[in-house]
Protein backbone atom coordinates (compact mmCIF):
# COMPACT_ATOMS: atom_id res chain seq x y z
CA UNK A 1 0.00 0.00 0.00
CA UNK A 2 1.02 3.37 -0.78
CA UNK A 3 1.28 6.48 1.42
CA UNK A 4 -1.75 8.11 -1.11
CA UNK A 5 -3.51 4.93 -0.54
CA UNK A 6 -3.66 5.75 3.44
CA UNK A 7 -4.44 9.38 2.98
CA UNK A 8 -7.57 7.96 0.89
CA UNK A 9 -8.54 5.53 3.72
CA UNK A 10 -7.95 8.32 5.70
CA UNK A 11 -10.29 10.99 4.33
CA UNK A 12 -13.09 8.35 3.05
CA UNK A 13 -13.20 6.77 6.81
CA UNK A 14 -13.03 9.89 9.29
CA UNK A 15 -16.02 11.11 10.31
CA UNK A 16 -17.83 14.46 9.38
CA UNK A 17 -15.73 16.23 12.40
CA UNK A 18 -12.93 16.28 10.23
CA UNK A 19 -12.62 18.38 6.89
CA UNK A 20 -10.99 16.65 3.75
CA UNK A 21 -8.21 19.11 4.88
CA UNK A 22 -7.91 18.17 8.40
CA UNK A 23 -8.41 14.06 7.22
CA UNK A 24 -5.35 15.00 5.14
CA UNK A 25 -3.04 16.82 8.02
CA UNK A 26 -3.81 13.82 10.18
CA UNK A 27 -2.86 11.26 7.93
CA UNK A 28 0.41 13.01 6.85
CA UNK A 29 1.35 13.20 10.70
CA UNK A 30 0.63 9.22 10.99
CA UNK A 31 1.99 8.40 8.42
CA UNK A 32 5.34 10.71 9.77
CA UNK A 33 5.01 8.88 13.35
CA UNK A 34 4.79 5.91 12.14
CA UNK A 35 7.19 5.11 9.30
CA UNK A 36 9.67 7.86 11.07
CA UNK A 37 9.43 10.05 7.64
CA UNK A 38 10.02 13.72 6.98
CA UNK A 39 6.69 15.72 6.08
CA UNK A 40 8.87 17.12 2.63
CA UNK A 41 9.60 13.37 1.85
CA UNK A 42 6.07 12.07 2.16
CA UNK A 43 4.45 15.28 0.36
CA UNK A 44 7.02 14.54 -2.33
CA UNK A 45 6.73 10.53 -2.61
CA UNK A 46 2.96 9.49 -2.09
CA UNK A 47 3.85 6.30 -4.13
CA UNK A 48 5.96 5.29 -1.28
CA UNK A 49 4.95 2.01 0.07
CA UNK A 50 4.43 1.06 2.95
CA UNK A 51 5.23 -2.13 5.22
CA UNK A 52 2.38 -4.30 5.80
CA UNK A 53 3.52 -3.67 9.73
CA UNK A 54 3.11 0.04 8.83
CA UNK A 55 -0.27 -0.40 7.45
CA UNK A 56 -1.08 -2.09 10.42
CA UNK A 57 -0.20 0.80 12.95
CA UNK A 58 -1.85 2.95 10.58
CA UNK A 59 -4.97 1.65 10.65
CA UNK A 60 -5.11 1.18 14.16
CA UNK A 61 -4.35 4.84 14.85
CA UNK A 62 -7.60 5.35 12.11
CA UNK A 63 -9.93 3.74 14.44
CA UNK A 64 -9.11 5.20 17.60
CA UNK A 65 -9.26 8.83 15.86
CA UNK A 66 -12.68 7.69 14.31
CA UNK A 67 -13.28 7.36 17.96
CA UNK A 68 -12.78 10.56 18.84
CA UNK A 69 -9.48 10.40 20.18
CA UNK A 70 -7.39 13.10 19.31
CA UNK A 71 -4.01 12.12 17.43
CA UNK A 72 -1.76 13.53 19.84
CA UNK A 73 -3.18 11.02 22.05
CA UNK A 74 -3.10 8.22 19.94
CA UNK A 75 0.69 8.86 19.30
CA UNK A 76 1.54 10.18 22.85
CA UNK A 77 3.42 13.17 21.60
CA UNK A 78 3.12 16.52 20.54
CA UNK A 79 4.76 19.28 19.45
CA UNK A 80 5.75 22.67 20.55
CA UNK A 81 8.40 24.95 20.38
CA UNK A 82 10.43 22.82 18.22
CA UNK A 83 9.85 20.27 21.32
CA UNK A 84 8.64 17.12 21.37
CA UNK A 85 6.34 16.12 24.47
CA UNK A 86 4.76 13.31 25.77
CA UNK A 87 1.04 13.74 26.15
CA UNK A 88 -1.73 11.78 27.76
CA UNK A 89 -5.35 12.37 28.91
CA UNK A 90 -4.23 14.14 32.55
CA UNK A 91 -2.69 16.77 30.09
CA UNK A 92 -4.04 19.71 27.72
CA UNK A 93 -2.83 18.84 24.13
CA UNK A 94 -0.20 21.87 23.68
CA UNK A 95 -1.87 24.56 21.22
CA UNK A 96 0.00 26.47 18.85
CA UNK A 97 -1.75 30.40 20.43
CA UNK A 98 0.34 29.13 23.54
CA UNK A 99 3.48 28.67 21.34
CA UNK A 100 2.69 32.62 20.36
CA UNK A 101 2.41 33.33 24.21
CA UNK A 102 5.61 31.94 24.88
CA UNK A 103 7.53 33.64 21.87
CA UNK A 104 6.58 36.94 22.93
CA UNK A 105 7.63 36.49 26.85
CA UNK A 106 11.10 35.01 25.79
CA UNK A 107 10.93 38.09 22.92
CA UNK A 108 10.74 40.47 26.05
CA UNK A 109 13.64 38.79 28.09
CA UNK A 110 15.17 39.00 25.28
CA UNK A 111 14.69 42.85 25.05
CA UNK A 112 15.60 43.26 28.38
CA UNK A 113 18.43 40.42 29.89
CA UNK A 114 17.10 40.95 33.50
CA UNK A 115 13.76 39.78 33.01
CA UNK A 116 14.55 35.88 32.54
CA UNK A 117 16.26 35.24 35.69
CA UNK A 118 13.63 33.61 37.79
CA UNK A 119 10.82 32.30 36.10
CA UNK A 120 7.13 30.64 36.96
CA UNK A 121 4.78 29.13 35.15
CA UNK A 122 1.57 28.33 36.86
CA UNK A 123 -0.79 25.33 35.94
CA UNK A 124 2.24 23.67 33.53
CA UNK A 125 0.02 20.92 32.28
CA UNK A 126 2.60 19.33 30.11
CA UNK A 127 5.29 21.04 31.26
CA UNK A 128 5.16 22.45 27.66
CA UNK A 129 5.96 26.30 28.57
CA UNK A 130 8.44 26.07 31.58
CA UNK A 131 10.54 23.23 29.38
CA UNK A 132 10.42 25.44 25.88
CA UNK A 133 11.51 28.72 28.15
CA UNK A 134 14.16 26.64 29.58
CA UNK A 135 15.35 25.47 26.37
CA UNK A 136 15.14 28.90 25.11
CA UNK A 137 16.94 30.84 28.09
CA UNK A 138 19.24 28.28 30.11
CA UNK A 139 20.79 30.32 32.50
CA UNK A 140 17.17 30.83 34.43
CA UNK A 141 15.96 29.20 37.34
CA UNK A 142 12.89 27.66 36.25
CA UNK A 143 9.56 26.15 38.27
CA UNK A 144 6.21 25.16 37.05
CA UNK A 145 3.47 24.29 39.68
CA UNK A 146 0.14 22.61 38.68
CA UNK A 147 -3.02 20.88 40.53
CA UNK A 148 -2.60 17.50 39.27
CA UNK A 149 0.21 15.11 40.45
CA UNK A 150 -0.39 13.14 37.63
CA UNK A 151 0.28 16.50 35.37
CA UNK A 152 2.99 17.04 37.05
CA UNK A 153 4.42 13.18 36.78
CA UNK A 154 3.88 14.04 33.03
CA UNK A 155 6.07 17.65 33.24
CA UNK A 156 8.78 16.06 34.62
CA UNK A 157 8.84 13.35 32.74
CA UNK A 158 9.06 15.44 29.43
CA UNK A 159 11.80 17.86 31.08
CA UNK A 160 13.94 14.71 31.20
CA UNK A 161 13.10 13.93 27.60
CA UNK A 162 13.84 17.58 26.87
CA UNK A 163 17.00 17.19 29.09
CA UNK A 164 15.91 20.38 30.37
CA UNK A 165 16.43 21.36 34.57
CA UNK A 166 12.93 22.77 35.91
CA UNK A 167 11.54 22.47 39.64
CA UNK A 168 7.70 21.34 39.28
CA UNK A 169 5.59 20.64 42.15
CA UNK A 170 2.01 20.19 43.16
CA UNK A 171 0.18 23.42 44.24
CA UNK A 172 -3.38 24.92 43.55
CA UNK A 173 -3.24 28.45 43.06
CA UNK A 174 -6.91 28.76 44.11
CA UNK A 175 -5.95 28.05 47.67
CA UNK A 176 -6.01 30.71 50.12
CA UNK A 177 -2.89 29.20 51.87
CA UNK A 178 -0.60 28.96 48.50
CA UNK A 179 2.13 31.11 48.94
CA UNK A 180 5.58 31.37 47.93
CA UNK A 181 6.86 34.44 50.15
CA UNK A 182 9.77 35.81 49.89
CA UNK A 183 10.31 34.40 46.45
CA UNK A 184 10.04 37.02 43.55
CA UNK A 185 10.00 36.10 39.72
CA UNK A 186 11.12 38.14 37.05
CA UNK A 187 8.97 36.22 34.92
CA UNK A 188 5.50 35.04 35.66
CA UNK A 189 3.74 33.00 32.90
CA UNK A 190 0.19 30.86 32.51
CA UNK A 191 -2.26 28.80 30.79
CA UNK A 192 -5.07 29.00 33.04
CA UNK A 193 -8.55 27.16 32.22
CA UNK A 194 -10.66 30.13 30.80
CA UNK A 195 -13.31 28.28 28.80
CA UNK A 196 -16.99 28.85 30.43
CA UNK A 197 -19.20 26.39 30.89
CA UNK A 198 -21.55 27.50 28.67
CA UNK A 199 -18.78 27.59 25.73
CA UNK A 200 -19.09 23.77 26.05
CA UNK A 201 -21.43 23.06 23.23
CA UNK A 202 -19.05 25.19 20.82
CA UNK A 203 -16.52 22.93 21.11
CA UNK A 204 -15.07 19.68 18.99
CA UNK A 205 -16.21 16.51 20.30
CA UNK A 206 -12.74 15.36 21.05
CA UNK A 207 -11.51 17.76 23.26
CA UNK A 208 -14.79 17.20 25.39
CA UNK A 209 -14.57 13.83 25.92
CA UNK A 210 -10.97 13.43 25.87
CA UNK A 211 -9.46 16.35 27.61
CA UNK A 212 -9.09 17.20 31.15
CA UNK A 213 -11.84 19.52 32.24
CA UNK A 214 -10.26 20.78 35.08
CA UNK A 215 -7.80 22.08 32.63
CA UNK A 216 -9.94 23.80 30.42
CA UNK A 217 -13.38 25.13 32.32
CA UNK A 218 -14.51 27.59 34.92
CA UNK A 219 -18.12 28.48 36.24
CA UNK A 220 -19.93 30.92 33.74
CA UNK A 221 -20.80 33.00 36.92
CA UNK A 222 -16.66 33.46 37.83
CA UNK A 223 -14.83 33.51 34.22
CA UNK A 224 -11.78 35.31 36.18
CA UNK A 225 -11.37 32.83 39.11
CA UNK A 226 -7.96 31.72 38.05
CA UNK A 227 -6.89 35.31 36.68
CA UNK A 228 -7.77 37.11 39.60
CA UNK A 229 -5.55 34.61 41.83
CA UNK A 230 -2.40 34.47 39.52
CA UNK A 231 -2.62 38.31 39.64
CA UNK A 232 -3.12 38.48 43.82
CA UNK A 233 -0.01 35.74 43.16
CA UNK A 234 1.98 38.50 41.26
CA UNK A 235 1.17 41.43 43.09
CA UNK A 236 3.18 39.69 46.39
CA UNK A 237 5.97 37.66 43.98
CA UNK A 238 6.38 39.82 40.74
CA UNK A 239 9.76 41.82 41.02
CA UNK A 240 10.00 45.38 40.61
CA UNK A 241 10.85 45.21 36.90
CA UNK A 242 8.77 42.00 36.32
CA UNK A 243 6.73 40.82 34.11
CA UNK A 244 3.40 38.67 33.95
CA UNK A 245 2.21 37.23 30.43
CA UNK A 246 -1.47 35.65 30.28
CA UNK A 247 -3.09 33.26 27.82
CA UNK A 248 -6.68 34.51 28.27
CA UNK A 249 -10.61 33.37 26.39
CA UNK A 250 -10.65 36.15 23.66
CA UNK A 251 -14.44 37.22 24.92
CA UNK A 252 -12.90 37.96 28.33
CA UNK A 253 -9.63 40.13 27.17
CA UNK A 254 -11.22 43.07 28.29
CA UNK A 255 -12.83 41.92 31.67
CA UNK A 256 -9.47 40.85 32.20
CA UNK A 257 -7.88 44.04 31.73
CA UNK A 258 -9.73 45.51 33.78
CA UNK A 259 -9.31 43.19 36.74
CA UNK A 260 -5.34 43.43 36.40
CA UNK A 261 -5.89 47.79 36.09
CA UNK A 262 -7.95 47.36 39.44
CA UNK A 263 -5.04 45.45 41.32
CA UNK A 264 -2.24 48.09 40.00
CA UNK A 265 -1.09 46.55 36.80
CA UNK A 266 -0.26 48.49 33.00
CA UNK A 267 -1.40 45.73 31.03
CA UNK A 268 -0.75 45.43 26.79
CA UNK A 269 -2.67 43.01 25.01
CA UNK A 270 -2.40 41.28 21.90
CA UNK A 271 -3.75 39.26 18.82
CA UNK A 272 -3.08 35.79 18.27
CA UNK A 273 -2.46 34.71 14.40
CA UNK A 274 -5.96 34.30 13.60
CA UNK A 275 -6.51 38.02 15.09
CA UNK A 276 -8.10 36.84 18.30
CA UNK A 277 -7.31 38.88 21.42
CA UNK A 278 -5.21 35.82 23.79
CA UNK A 279 -2.85 37.63 25.49
CA UNK A 280 -1.92 39.63 28.10
CA UNK A 281 1.44 41.13 29.52
CA UNK A 282 1.19 42.96 32.50
CA UNK A 283 3.78 44.60 34.72
CA UNK A 284 2.99 46.40 38.39
CA UNK A 285 2.88 50.17 38.29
Amino acid sequence: MTISAIESIYTDQLPPMYDKDEAKSLALLAVQHVCDLTKNYILLHKSHEITLKEETSLIRILDELRFGVPLQYVLGEADFYGLRFKVNSSVLIPRPETEELVFWALDSVKRDPELGINVIDIGTGSGCIPIAIKKNLPEAEVSACDISHEAIEVAINNAVLNQTEVHFFHADILSPRFTLLPLTFNLIISNPPYITDSEKRQMHKNVLEHEPHTALFVPDDNPLLFYNSIADFAAKHLSSKGLLFLEINEAMGREAENMLHSKGFNTEHKKDINGKDRMIKAWLN
